[in-house]
């Protein structure tokens, strides 16, 4: 008898909730999975991100793993796919399957863009100490920049402030002496990153360095920017991930 598709855990990135993935579930759904998508610690509406460390998020996923009846696939985008590494660093997994994934401890930006951003949030002070709110300017320009007017307000008035010391953690990663993001090698999973070729945020040089430090498979998607789980183009993203979860047997 044939065991059931594992299940999917899919991980939003930063300022986001679980709705980042409503499209992009869909097709893992037809395939016979079943989608988890949570929304981490202090991102539901009501709820204040600020103080949550990215090592919350990890230990909310990690909770969801042992909670599933086998070892779940894990799928993170962005900020999400730095928590999904971290995660199967600490709980078995069938897999990872990162989208434009945040890079871990160690792992150095290869852009003037990536600099900036780490160097812009020092100017805002002790910003790890509050929650920060998401620039409406940043958001549509290097986030969003492929979708129309119309979906960029829709996205951002979804969105949420996100925690300054997860921020920290992440983009300030050589300031943080406890190396908070660190990640040993996933797990040992097998792992599929996915970069496209014009995002600016996490740009596809410094995935591919992720990747290689997972020794996973690396594939970028040349036209795609940031948002690979709902810009033009995703039902490919979508593909891969699912003809390299057929290939895996799982």
């Amino acid at each position: 008898m044939q065991s059931a598709p594992a299940p999917v855990i899919m991980v939003h990135g930063a300022f986001c909730g679980g709705w980042v993935f409503d499209a992009f579930r869909a097709p893992f759904e037809a395939a016979g999975h079943t989608v988890l998508t949570p929304t981490l610690p202090g991102h539901a509406p009501g709820e204040s991100a600020a103080g949550q460390s990215v090592s919350d998020y990890v230990e909310a996923i990690v909770k969801l793993c042992a909670e599933q009846p086998q070892p779940p696939l894990l799928l993170g985008h962005s900020l999400g796919g730095l928590v999904a590494q971290m995660a199967a660093d600490r709980a078995p997994v069938a897999g990872l399957m990162l989208l434009a994934p945040s890079s871990p401890w160690g792992v150095s930006g290869q852009s003037l863009e990536e600099g900036i951003s780490a160097l812009g949030l020092l100017s805002l002070g002790a910003y790890w100490l509050s929650a920060v709110a998401p620039d409406q300017t940043v958001t549509t320009s290097f986030s969003l920049n492929r979708l129309d007017a119309a979906s960029q307000r829709a996205i951002y008035a979804l969105m949420a402030p996100e925690s300054g010391r997860a921020l920290f953690e992440v983009l300030n990663w050589w300031l943080d002496p406890t190396m908070t993001t660190r990640v040993r090698d996933g797990g040992g999973a097998r792992a599929l990153t996915l970069a496209g070729g014009k995002d600016l945020i996490n740009p596809a040089a410094t995935v591919r360095r992720t990747a290689e430090r997972l020794g996973g498979e690396f594939r970028m998607f040349e036209g795609m920017s940031h948002w690979l789980p709902g810009e033009p183009g995703w039902e490919d993203v979508a593909d891969a991930c699912l003809s390299w979860i057929s290939a895996s047997g799982e």
